[in-house]
């Protein structure tokens, strides 16, 4: 890769990373179905408009929109708004690996090397140091339990976007996000309610409109964009790797900006996640196969 693609890839790995802490801002602000919801109605419009036919096949398109915009985000808000601290949640989601190789072997009938099932072996370990908090060490079971849901949902949106191969990985999300909009402003009316969203609406400030405009256009259009640049010039193989960074960034600039204390079972489990994650699904990765929020 060429130097100013790397420093491309690291950019945006550190923007996705960041944007952990920006979720944590965001959902002070916004109750955390109704943050899903404008994030993914604003990333489609009015982009799709512009955007042309989608570049997969309607199917797949609403398969991610449901189990990636919908179940995967609406989990990772609920959860993150539930307690689960935001440098935390970028590392725990990195276990969508070891869903997607399951679920790869269990609907795709794929059989994983013995490389792949030691590193997931190893990156599973990892969660499992981390999920030693719950409870006595102060994080909520309901908060992990929902971003571990959301790591589930992303292996199944991840095995749904294989399927889709979509030619154009921005234009595919944009079209993911208008399909994914108004189940999920169903949905934050139904769970949180009309009053509770309109308050919400009608107390918005700076801060909210700063996060809801980073996520949207930062985290979600220009960091698909730019990824799926990277994927057309270079492939998946030696690009998909640098998502690695993004619990790096996560767990640094939630420890900087929000003052989340990094616990030692944090970092044990961190580097057995990514270490594992590195040497078993780094080689066989797919093109959105390692996104962030």
């Amino acid at each position: 890769m060429k130097p100013r693609d790397i420093a491309l890839a690291v950019a945006i790995a550190a923007a996705w990373g960041v944007n952990f802490v920006i979720i944590d801002v965001g959902l002070g602000h916004f109750p955390p179905l109704l943050f899903n919801a404008l994030r993914f109605t604003l990333a489609a419009f009015p982009a799709v408009l512009l955007a042309g036919r989608p570049p997969a096949a309607w199917r797949w398109v609403i398969a991610v929109a449901l189990a990636l915009s919908v179940t995967k985000f609406s989990l990772l808000f609920v959860g993150m708004h539930a307690g689960m601290p935001a440098g935390l949640a970028s590392l725990v989601l990195q276990s969508q690996a070891v869903f997607t190789i399951g679920l790869a072997a269990l609907l795709l009938r794929e059989r994983p090397g013995r490389r792949q099932l030691a590193g997931l072996a190893v990156a599973a370990a990892g969660i499992g140091v981390v999920a030693t908090r719950v409870g006595a060490g102060g994080l909520p079971a309901g908060a992990f339990a929902s971003v571990l849901g959301a790591a589930a949902a992303w292996g199944l949106a991840n095995i749904a976007t294989r399927r889709a191969a979509p030619t154009d990985v921005l234009r595919f999300m944009i079209w993911v996000s208008a399909v994914a909009s108004v189940p999920l402003i169903l949905l934050s009316l139904l769970v949180e309610g009309p009053a509770a969203d309109l308050a919400a609406l009608r107390a918005i400030d700076g801060p909210a409109v700063a996060a809801l405009l980073y996520v949207v256009l930062v985290a979600t259009l220009a960091g698909f964009g730019g990824w799926g640049l990277l994927i057309r010039r270079y492939g998946a193989s030696p690009v998909a790797p640098f998502s690695l960074l993004v619990p790096v960034f996560g767990l640094a600039s939630a420890a900087l900006f929000l003052g989340e204390r990094i616990h030692r079972t944090d970092l044990l489990g961190g580097v057995l996640v990514i270490g594992g994650v590195l040497v078993g699904v780094a080689p066989v990765v797919r093109p959105l196969d390692r996104v962030a929020a």
